[in-house]
């Protein structure tokens, strides 16, 4: 990958960050350190198990008394490794800057629990977080990053489908959207996650699902929606695909604003937290986010 095509804070890490990140051969391994790490951190979050089997981990803001706009967040992984803990920090963080209630869902993994029953665990805590007295209903927007964030995007789409309760923003961060990416062709500049990690992460996660039911990016009405907002880097798999659904969006008379990220590969904030441009994307988020909230309010 030549350097200079690089975001200039990323271009020492990018030389030791793996292509391909997860497969048939290594996603169990993957899962079983990040079990092990998961238990050497500890945290300050509410754990709840709801009804339906799924845990939620809690962050409420500080000193508030009145309900708050909320946020359902939805962590990556590529629907087959990943686990709510590991975005304590950024949910933390997003509760202290915006003084609202984070919920982070642990959502059943592919490939042992095919869709739809990782986004069945979303819409459960969709609801029961929006049910909560400390949470204004009228103001719960979604959002997650990579699967996660396609996760929200289907979880806007079964909300409208449903039409039981209408989350107001869509906050969708470098969205794992469209099956179809993983026949593209492979390009040099990919980091952590490959069109060969992309193919396995949908295969394990569709089972036997019609797809264009359960891939966000293959649903045909997306109207009637949340506004979104869609954060990606140039150097992200995920970069035509997420381009190619906001304009289907707006298309569809959904508001979506677009932040392109030159230079920047998949997950990167994850690789490289305390960057300027990872702090970049975080206030992106938190800006976006607040003037949503408020518009709800």
């Amino acid at each position: 990958m030549p350097n200079d095509d690089v975001h200039p804070e990323l271009r020492r890490i990018a030389r030791f960050t793996p292509r391909h990140l997860v497969g048939p051969r290594t996603f169990r391994l993957i899962r079983a350190l990040q079990a092990l790490r998961q238990r050497r951190t500890p945290s300050d979050a509410e754990v709840i198990t709801l009804s339906s089997g799924a845990a939620v981990r809690l962050f409420r803001a500080v000193g508030v008394v009145e309900p708050t706009p909320a946020l359902l967040w939805i962590h990556g992984g590529g629907y087959v490794f990943g686990a709510a803990r590991e975005d304590d920090r950024l949910c933390r963080r997003l509760s202290r800057r915006l003084g609202i209630t984070v919920a982070s869902v642990d959502y059943r993994l592919a490939p042992e629990h095919p869709y739809p029953a990782p986004l069945q665990d979303c819409y459960s805590a969709l609801t029961w977080l929006a049910g909560l007295p400390s949470v204004d209903p009228q103001a719960v927007a979604i959002g997650g990053a990579s699967a996660g964030g396609g996760l929200a995007a289907a979880l806007a789409l079964l909300a409208r489908d449903r039409g039981e309760i209408t989350p107001v923003f869509q906050l969708l961060t470098y969205p794992m959207l469209d099956d179809r990416s993983s026949t593209t062709a492979e390009k040099p500049h990919y980091r952590l996650w490959s069109t060969r990690s992309n193919h396995f992460g949908w295969t394990a996660y569709l089972g036997d699902a019609d797809p264009n039911v359960a891939v966000p990016g293959r649903r045909d009405d997306l109207s009637g929606l949340a506004p979104a907002w869609i954060g990606v880097g140039t150097h992200d798999l995920f970069h035509d695909e997420d381009l190619a659904y906001a304009e289907r969006l707006r298309q569809a008379g959904v508001p979506c604003e677009v932040e392109v990220m030159p230079g920047v590969f998949h997950g990167f904030d994850m690789w490289m937290p305390k960057a300027q441009v990872s702090r970049r994307l975080f206030d992106m988020q938190c800006d976006s986010l607040r003037a949503a909230l408020a518009r709800a309010g």
